[in-house]
């Protein structure tokens, strides 16, 4: 199974969850999240296999998200309207975002991934 993880290499919980990707001995391709940014329908599919809802997908306690007042603003906005903003910016994404399959996790909490990820 191939497992590709979207980070920031600035973001702790990003360099915390890799080296325990790492430690787990469990192969992967770190995607650089700000560079790379996600598309739309990467987004839409992800959401979609993740059975998440949408604002998962959101960093919420990054600086972009707070400037744009997202925290109000997305009660409002169509899910149209949601993927279509988080695919401006990868800053927006909540991270580490990974995808293995019909696997997709937002976040690092090293029992999910335990679980979702360790066969």
């Amino acid at each position: 199974m191939k497992i590709t993880v979207l980070c920031y290499k600035k973001c702790s919980t990003c360099q915390k969850a890799l080296k325990w990707l790492d430690e787990q001995k469990i192969t992967y391709e770190a995607r650089p999240i700000k560079e790379e940014n996600p598309t739309k329908e990467e987004l839409r599919t992800w959401y979609q296999k993740s059975g998440l809802p949408l604002k998962k997908f959101f960093n919420t306690s990054g600086t972009l998200y707070k400037e744009l007042s997202l925290k109000d603003k997305l009660p409002q906005m169509t899910e149209e309207e949601q993927l279509d903003l988080l695919a401006t910016d990868g800053m927006l994404v909540k991270r580490p975002l990974v995808v293995a399959g019909d696997v997709v996790l937002t976040g690092f909490k090293e029992a999910e991934w335990k679980e979702k990820l360790l066969l």
